[in-house]
Formats: structure tokens, sequence, C-alpha cells
């Protein structure tokens, strides 16, 4: 698997202290922010990332956009093609699968998203995620099935159990996983407290996955460097 970074883990941080943390904690790609970091519309700052990024070694995985299926999309989508990304990140909506009164309108939307990107070699990834068309794993099945285009992210939900996510992950088959440990709580732990979360999810994915480490301890670089340490250690050697 390929392990990397999802860069609002440090919204404090710029860019280049980013791409120096990520390639001294020897991962190998970066998903970018569409909000502090390659803001949206801003294709000098993306193709400057990109840039710093190829000379330092580090894949692309996604454009981070929060786009939630509610309007104009151009820019999105011309923001990751100057940033040079593979996958937009997006949301499914911004209401949970029982509350949302206008499903089709979703849907329909993201079909549009995903054809516009597809047009242009870019995926499009859906967020596995509370408030949203992906909030439960049957909802998250439904929607897959009615945009096949679209790809599936997972993270393991507050209070996720192992069983939930060795239910979840081989049903959704995801591009990416966020990776991070919280106590039922919220509260965040170091990577390896949940060891016995993460590491069969990671044996259960196909090597040409992207592990990617989000919401370390505190914001801090020490404890993410403490958790990308852990991380490769828990993944196949390439």
């Amino acid at each position: 698997m390929i392990a990397g970074l999802v860069s609002v883990t440090f919204r404090q941080l710029t860019p280049a202290e980013i791409v120096s943390l990520c390639a001294d904690a020897g991962l190998e790609a970066i998903e970018w922010g569409g909000d502090v970091h390659v803001p949206l519309g801003d294709l000098r700052t993306a193709r400057e990332v990109a840039a710093r990024c190829a000379d330092n070694g580090l894949a692309i995985e996604a454009y981070g956009s929060y786009y939630r299926a509610d309007g104009d999309f151009g820019p999105v989508l011309a923001t990751a093609l100057a940033l040079g990304a593979p996958r937009i990140r997006v949301w499914a909506g911004s209401r949970g699968s029982a509350e949302e009164p206008n499903r089709a309108g979703v849907v329909e939307d993201l079909r549009r998203t995903a054809e516009l990107a597809n047009g242009e070699g870019v995926e499009i990834a859906v967020e596995y995620h509370a408030n949203t068309l992906t909030d439960t794993l049957d909802s998250a099945l439904d929607l897959f099935a009615e945009v096949p285009a679209l790809r599936p992210y997972w993270q393991p939900p507050i209070g996720s159990t192992v069983e939930d996510a060795l239910t979840a992950v081989p049903a959704l088959d995801p591009v990416a996983v966020h990776v991070f440990s919280w106590a039922d709580d919220g509260t965040r732990l170091p990577l390896a407290a949940r060891e016995s979360l993460w590491q069969p999810v990671l044996a259960a994915l196909p090597p040409d996955r992207h592990a990617l480490l989000e919401f370390v301890r505190d914001d801090s670089p020490n404890a993410f460097q403490k958790d990308a340490a852990t991380l490769k250690t828990w993944l196949p050697t390439r």
C-alpha cells in the first residue's frame, strides 16, 4: 500500500512545511486540502504545490475538495487539474441519508460531476462520513450502485468496531482510507492504540490503495512522525 498524509491534518503549516514533513517521514503521497493549502480557484498555488511535490518525489493522491454536490463544480475541477490530481474527493451532500429531502438531486449532481471529471481523466471519490448520503454502509452502497463512476473512501466512524470495519471495507473496496485512532468519545490517540482495528483493515485492502494519515494528537508534527513510523510497520514491503 501507499502511505501518505491528508494535508488538512496540519492546517497551521504551509505546503512547503507539509512536503518536508512527509519526505522526512518516508511517506509517498499527499491529499491536498482545498480550504487552506490549495484554495479553490488558486491555480498558481496549485501548480506551485504540484512542482514542490514532484521535486521531493511525492505523489499527489487527490484534491480534497469540500464540494457537496450543490454548486458550480467547474472551479473545483480546474484547480484539481492545475494540481495534477488524479482524483477529487467530494462529499455526498450536506445531510444524512435519513434527513436528506432530495436524495435524487444529490445523486444526479454527483453523476454529472463524475462525468465532467472523468472526461478530463480524473476520478471522483466520496468520503464515508456522517451527515452525508454515505453515513451508513447501506446508503453508501446504494449511492455507488446509482453512480458507478464514484469511488469510495473509508474512515472509521467514532465507536466503530473491528467487526464493523471488516464488514464495510470489503463491501466498499475503497481507493483510500483515512488512518487515525480515536477513542469512543472522539479523543485522539496514538495510532498504535488501535492496532487491532488497523492491522486487519489494511490487510483487507489491495496493495495499490492509499493509507493516508489524519487527525494526529494535538495537531503535532512530532505525533505525526510517530504515527507515520507506526503505519509503515503495518504495511507490506514493496
